[in-house]
């Protein structure tokens, strides 16, 4: 026992001392799977999975594929042992839960449209989904594909079905089909009160013993049905491929952004938008970068940032002008004298930023590492996780089959101590950030996830190595394993995952596979 101070006693009591060191590793565990392949089953191209995220509860999940189609997911286990939300400030990671989510509906977002007057195929695929706040029940998001950002509402709705009759036809003094018989053999029409109408006069008289009981329908509502109901559709604002959508802290408005410009939406507007970033140069020939990633500030609705394929993050606020053609600050790591190489600006680029949950720290990733960077501090990142060094001599042949120019997703843990990443071979990668922590453990997304498992003794080097010096020759150094003595497939990999907001829980997509993760 280690006394804090071993003079300081209170009625005898001890003060024991907190254990002060990193936090252990993460024992990461399969939770469930939705969509999994049969052995042999081939994938269909449009069931592919091409966008995940969590709302902010994590109740809900929401996946896109490149059908167009929008897929619901609903957590069940806090509903079954009768838990309520967490609270959204309070992190706390119970060890033993296990979280199970279910099939909740399903929607058709976008379809497959042409561009006449720029002869364009618009595919349909679902590029971002983001929650937008509940209300009254009805869950709200914003699903896009190339060019259309559509504002969805999904909501329950009581089916009203017919059970039976108001009157036994038995028992029922007149009925319509007494009505049709007396119609037959009487020039009298029968009306909707119980009366008789002459049809040769203009004489209304009342039947013998009163006026009849009507047979009605009753109508009772025993069902309810998921509804998905599109509210607006904003389109026409993008001549180029929309990368981005981000919700504003307003709760009011979003960004869109594509490879040159950014902008800015009201949700209650659909037909007129802000552009706020204009990166476009007036030849075309001049350009030298494009926007890769842009996402709202999780706290501060007049900040976001933006990434390029230059690999430099720009912090924007828009209170400085209207039109942020100047950055707050700028994030970006000095290239190392001599370690230039043809290769160097494609590997550079950012294909994905997210924020911390408290808007401290924006996490990064390009093609070879992880990068986390603090918004106080634009000298370098705080923290660099290697995730494709291995593949570094194999940039050549990653480069005539293009895989080089895969777009992989990053994601943080709500309390911000990890960060994860996918990579080939359906592998995902988690590490930890805290100070002291070394933690990095490979996963492979299928029912046994620590198949693959791999521990590092140390942090990964921030440090590039030294730039290529000769072409790799094709089959040479094995070029079918990593590091860790794995094989590798370049045709299999995770772009896609998200990390629970309060949880350690991670979704991720392999082809059409959803696969749920838990610690």
């Amino acid at each position: 026992m280690i006394l804090a101070n071993p003079g300081a006693m209170n009625g005898g009591d001890e003060v024991v001392a907190a254990p002060v060191g990193p936090p252990h590793p993460l024992e990461w565990k399969f939770s469930q799977v939705f969509g999994e392949r049969t052995a042999g089953e081939e994938v269909q191209e449009v069931d592919i999975i091409s966008a995940i995220e969590f709302d902010r509860t994590g109740d809900h999940l929401a996946t896109g594929d490149r059908g167009g189609r929008v897929v619901l997911f609903e957590r069940t286990d806090t509903k079954d042992n009768g838990g309520s939300r967490r609270d959204l400030e309070r992190i706390d990671y119970p060890i033993s839960r296990h979280p199970e989510f279910r099939y909740k509906t399903e929607f058709q977002s976008h379809e497959p449209e042409f561009d006449y007057l720029k002869s364009l195929e618009i595919e349909e695929k679902i590029n971002k989904i983001r929650w937008c706040q509940t209300a009254n029940g009805s869950l709200f998001l914003l699903s896009t594909n190339d060019k259309t950002i559509k504002f969805w509402k999904v909501q329950e709705k009581k089916i009203k079905k017919i059970s039976d009759m108001n009157l036994d036809p038995l028992k029922g003094v007149g009925n319509g089909s007494v009505a049709s018989s007396s119609n037959s053999v009487n020039p009298k029409s029968y009306l909707a009160n119980g009366g008789f109408q002459d049809r040769l006069s203009n004489d209304f008289s009342f039947p013998p013993g009163g006026i009849p009981s009507l047979r009605l329908p009753t109508v009772t509502s025993q069902e309810t049905s998921l509804t998905a109901r599109c509210r607006r559709v904003y389109a026409h604002a993008h001549d180029y491929h929309i990368n981005s959508i981000s919700n504003n802290s307003d709760g009011e408005t979003f960004i869109s952004a594509d490879d040159l410009r950014i902008n800015l939406w009201n949700l209650e507007i659909s037909n007129q938008s802000f552009n706020i970033v204009d990166v476009k140069p007036t030849n075309m020939e001049d350009l030298t970068e494009v926007i890769t990633s842009a996402e709202f500030h999780p706290t501060h609705c007049n900040m976001l940032a933006y990434s390029s394929s230059k690999g430099s993050i720009r912090l924007i606020d828009l209170r400085q002008s209207a039109l942020c053609d100047s950055h707050a600050k700028l994030f970006e790591e000095l290239e190392v004298p001599g370690s230039r190489s043809f290769f160097t600006e494609i590997i550079a680029s950012i294909s994905d930023i997210k924020f911390g949950k408290d808007g401290r720290y924006i996490l990064s990733r390009d093609y070879m590492a992880l990068k986390l960077w603090d918004i106080n501090m634009d000298s370098g990142p705080v923290s660099t996780f290697q995730v494709h060094e291995y593949l570094r001599p194999k940039l050549c042949d990653l480069y005539e089959n293009d895989s080089i120019f895969d777009k992989f997703e990053c994601c943080l843990s709500g309390d911000g101590l990890r960060v994860a990443t996918g990579s080939y071979s359906n592998l995902f990668r988690v590490f930890g950030c805290a100070s002291g922590n070394t933690e990095a453990t490979t996963l492979e997304a299928s029912k046994n996830p620590m198949r693959r498992q791999a521990q590092t003794p140390a942090r990964p080097s921030r440090s590039l190595s030294s730039s290529i010096t000769r072409v790799v020759r094709r089959g040479a150094e094995n070029p079918g394993a990593d590091a860790n003595g794995n094989s590798f497939d370049f045709t299999t990999k995770l772009l896609h995952l998200a990390w629970h907001p309060t949880e350690n829980s991670i979704a991720c997509a392999a082809a059409n596979s959803l696969y749920m993760y838990y610690a």
